[in-house]
């Protein structure tokens, strides 16, 4: 796929989240307490602490896509390799650390070498719900019960997700 045509794809959540951007500034601009300063100012600090990661999530996932060779990739979660690709997925994505800026760049990768749908679906929704790395903090703050239950309720999801996602999206071209 042409640089072009990636560039194509970002254009309108871009434009999109720039007219949100604008709106919201205008409107602590209007509103005459200085809103706007310091919501850039809070939007400075966030550019700050999060840019390295953003490098760092964005270096690993260029690094996947070009040290992975296809062929294994293919193989272990392409949408040939089925339920055991879509569980891969699963754990591989409940032991991902980090927010969208990490695991979102990295998703990609996967997807671009090859990855079948069933397995990034399973991918997204195990880091998103299961969450291993969460859950020393969700035991300490929502107490065991709270958690174990939550636990319960949402265990077999990533799994049927990506089952779901391969059995009616399987022949969808990802990117």
């Amino acid at each position: 796929m042409s640089k072009r045509k990636n560039g194509n794809r970002m254009l309108v959540p871009t434009i999109i989240v720039a007219i949100v951007a604008i709106v919201l500034l205008l409107i602590g601009y209007f509103r005459g307490e200085g809103q706007h300063v310091k919501g850039l100012n809070f939007a400075l600090d966030l550019l700050i602490e999060v840019t390295p990661i953003i490098i760092f999530a964005f270096i690993a996932a260029g690094m996947i896509k070009v040290l992975i060779p296809h062929e294994i990739l293919s193989k272990w979660l392409g949408a040939e390799s089925g339920f055991r690709g879509i569980m891969i997925g699963t754990v591989a994505g409940s032991l991902m650390q980090g927010g969208p800026y990490v695991v979102l760049p990295i998703g990609a990768a996967l997807i671009k070498a090859g990855a079948g749908i069933g397995t990034i679906v399973a991918f997204m929704t195990g880091w998103s719900l299961w969450a291993i790395g969460r859950l020393p903090l969700e035991f300490g703050i929502l107490g065991w019960k709270t958690a174990l239950i939550r636990i319960g309720c949402t265990f077999f999801f990533p799994p049927i997700a990506g089952l779901l996602a391969q059995l009616l999206f399987g022949n969808v071209k990802l990117m």
